[in-house]
């Protein structure tokens, strides 16, 4: 197989990568951290298959996978199956099988290129360094194009809003239909009473809220983002101030919230993120490149026994 090079242009392809992780990217002065997008496991820094897709994996009394020749067993795959904890027994095999194979791939692209020996014990983070420093060729990201990321994406630069709140928990197991009912309708009856009397907040959050903050009233002080659970922060990041019109539900129950101050935030000058904005964006080509680089391993390999559904991608070329 000749070299393979991956071109990324530093303009338009890198847009299109910053596309691929808006969605799932929010980011304020606190929260922008390029290693949070990364998992626990050792190999997801280097190695992302999120793009790959698994078709099949033969189940039958013979499961062995050939890798241009070379067996993988059975056995192999419950062994490797200790490393990759899921949901149920076919789902860990089909994520161990696929993480033996990459491996094999990569061992056998090393020997083949000659960077390895026969008997090289490297894992497939090591391996998978070698192959990327031989044959990808990753740009890395401009003055320009960080600053380009930063004004397409300001909001996501900014300090986080503070909001003084008081707040009533009607709790409610998640599990339990019947008690999410009840708190539903007392927090609904709740917030109907203190409409009509607003000053009345405080007693009802005495009387009935499960939240230690009853003690004072209902008062969370001061609170940022992250500081509440998710559900309940959104609908408070999102209204303005005064009484939220309705209960908020989240895992625990129902809460009725009263907005007494909120303090935008603050935008954050490009200056001071530019480079976690470049570290953020290099190590999302870099990863993007490598799930396309072993795509082009798997399309040009032969795999016998675990079928990959491998699509195309304009970010090779």
């Amino acid at each position: 197989m000749p070299p393979l090079i991956f071109l990324i242009e530093t303009a338009s392809q890198l847009e299109l990568i910053c596309e691929f992780i808006k969605e799932g990217y929010l980011m304020t002065a606190t929260e922008f951290n390029p290693a949070k997008d990364q998992t626990s496991n050792s190999s997801a820094s280097v190695i992302d298959t999120s793009t790959i897709d698994v078709k099949n994996i033969n189940t039958d009394q013979n499961p062995d996978i050939y890798i241009n020749g070379v067996n993988i067993t059975e056995a192999d795959i419950l062994q490797e199956m200790q490393y990759h904890p899921a949901n149920d027994q076919r789902s860990a095999m089909i994520v161990a099988a696929e993480s033996l194979i990459i491996t094999e791939l990569f061992r056998q692209r090393c020997l083949e290129l000659g960077l390895v020996s026969q008997d090289d014990k490297r894992n497939e983070d090591e391996l998978c360094e070698l192959l990327v420093d031989k044959e990808v060729d990753i740009p890395r990201t401009s003055d320009d194009e960080a600053e380009r990321y930063y004004q397409a994406n300001l909001s996501r630069f900014c300090t986080s809003p503070l909001l003084e709140v008081d707040h009533i928990l009607l709790a409610a197991d998640k599990e339990d239909l019947d008690q999410r009912a009840e708190a539903k309708e007392l927090a609904e009856s709740l917030l109907e009473q203190i409409k009509l009397k607003p000053h009345t907040f405080s007693e009802k959050a005495k009387m009935h809220s499960m939240c230690p903050s009853k003690e004072h009233g209902g008062s969370l002080g001061q609170i940022s983002k992250g500081q509440t659970v998710s559900e309940f922060e959104r609908v408070l990041f999102l209204s303005p101030e005064g009484l939220v019109p309705s209960p908020i539900e989240s895992r625990y129950g129902y809460h009725l919230a009263n907005i007494h101050r909120k303090v935008e935030g603050n935008q954050i000058p490009f200056e001071h993120v530019e480079n976690k904005i470049k570290v953020y964006l290099d190590e999302k080509v870099r990863r993007k490149a490598v799930s396309q680089y072993i795509q082009l391993l798997i399309s040009d390999a032969d795999i016998k026994g675990f079928e990959f559904e491998v699509s195309d991608s304009p970010l090779v070329q």
